[in-house]
């Protein structure tokens, strides 16, 4: 275990899961640029586009308690590489059958669904695998710097998809992210161990059903992470119906290229990058509850002004600002949930957690999907701003979340 003087990185086995890390989420940069326009441009509907975005998120948010179980008993980076595997083979089909014409929508929705719940799991895993590298006094710091190298590679591949999907179309993106899912199998192998140091099996229906029960106790009893938990779910549906039609609202109200769009998503995530990075910077100098209240009224009043931006790039200045403070939102609060649950329930609290912020997704963005295709993607927007910042004044009333200081 390092010392608290030390760097992160100190940790041989914490930089080798780290370039596994980045190497994944380098996928996924890639599948988040490539498949919705290639939804997009199959069907030309804001709804289908949100749909696949639902399809990536709702099994991995169904499947968290249950992945959250397993991660508590099975060898977690095992567990890891056969999700990424899983990852691979799916992005690896796409890219032969578009190339061989035989990729059809529904064949797009059904590999996402698998993507989703090998995600979930690989989750599940990477969640309790921090405090187990590091300690969980080093976990904010960790996470930041993890959600960073997320951000880093979203600042890369939108620029780099957009200009492959706009030249090429989506058989490149498609390959490079198959690739990328391979090189995170090989980084995670070369890590000793990610935990946990007793490991019983997968659980049997009767222990599956209690580990998830336990984690759902844990999260209600703890009043403060509760409240947080519903307060997120509100500001997610929002937040996330906004970011399912981002790419029919760009090329609507901007007629934005495909490159153009890649652009955007390059200077939003330089944002991103830069809110991470300041989370770990300031990880337990400042309350965590004032801090948080702070960035959250930031990142829904700085959504505003993006509504009425009549410039692209002004208009991603505005988005990369929002993601700034998103980003150190999430760095902050997963590092203060994965401090304050006991480690060897860290994979089952997260995975209830998860499954409470993530409920208002699906009928959000099916239904800021609906009134883009139907009233217009301004509207849209404007609905999921105005829902936003709603949420972040009455979050900011709550002494529950404000006070909080562990």
């Amino acid at each position: 275990m390092i010392t608290a003087g030390d760097s992160i990185f100190a940790s041989r086995s914490f930089r080798q899961y780290y370039i596994g890390q980045a190497f994944s989420y380098l996928g996924d940069g890639l599948r988040l640029l490539a498949v919705p326009l290639l939804v997009y441009y199959l069907t030309h509907s804001a709804l289908s586009t949100g749909i696949s975005l639902v399809l990536e998120v709702a099994p991995f948010a169904f499947f968290g308690p249950i992945a959250g179980s397993f991660a508590d008993r099975l060898d977690r980076r095992k567990l890891m590489i056969g999700c990424d595997f899983v990852r691979f083979a799916v992005m690896a089909t796409f890219a032969i059958m578009y190339a061989t014409h035989t990729l059809t929508l529904t064949m797009v929705y059904g590999g996402l669904v698998i993507i989703s719940i090998a995600a979930s799991f690989f989750l599940g895993g990477q969640a309790p695998s921090i405090p187990y590298l590091l300690g969980r006094e080093r976990t904010t710091e960790a996470v930041s710097a993890l959600v960073a190298a997320e951000s880093a590679t979203n600042l890369v591949t939108p620029v780099i998809g957009g200009a492959l999907f706009s030249l090429l179309g989506p058989l490149p993106a498609l390959t490079m992210n198959a690739f990328t899912y391979g090189i995170s199998q090989i980084s995670l192998s070369r890590v000793p161990t990610l935990g946990p140091d007793e490991r019983n099996g997968a659980p049997s229906p009767r222990e599956l059903i209690n580990d998830v029960a336990e984690g759902f106790r844990f999260l209600m009893r703890d009043v403060p992470m509760r409240t947080m938990s519903f307060l997120s779910l509100a500001m997610n549906a929002f937040g996330f119906g906004g970011y399912a039609i981002l790419i029919p609202y760009l090329k609507r109200q901007f007629a934005a290229s495909d490159h153009q769009v890649g652009f955007f998503l390059g200077i939003s995530a330089a944002g991103a990058i830069a809110g991470s990075l300041f989370a770990g910077k300031t990880a337990k100098r400042w309350p965590f509850g004032r801090a948080l209240m702070c960035a959250m009224l930031f990142d829904a009043l700085i959504f505003i002004p993006f509504l009425f931006a009549s410039n692209l790039y002004v208009a991603a200045l505005f988005w990369a600002l929002a993601n700034m403070a998103a980003n150190f939102e999430i760095s902050q609060i997963i590092g203060w949930r994965l401090r304050i649950t006991p480690e060897h329930m860290v994979g089952r609290v997260v995975g209830a957690v998860r499954l409470v912020v993530l409920l208002g997704m699906v009928p959000a963005v099916i239904g800021l999907g609906y009134v883009a295709d139907h009233v217009g993607a301004h509207v849209a927007m404007t609905i999921s701003a105005l829902g936003y910042l709603a949420i972040a004044l009455v979050g900011a009333l709550m002494p529950v979340v404000r006070n909080e200081s562990r």
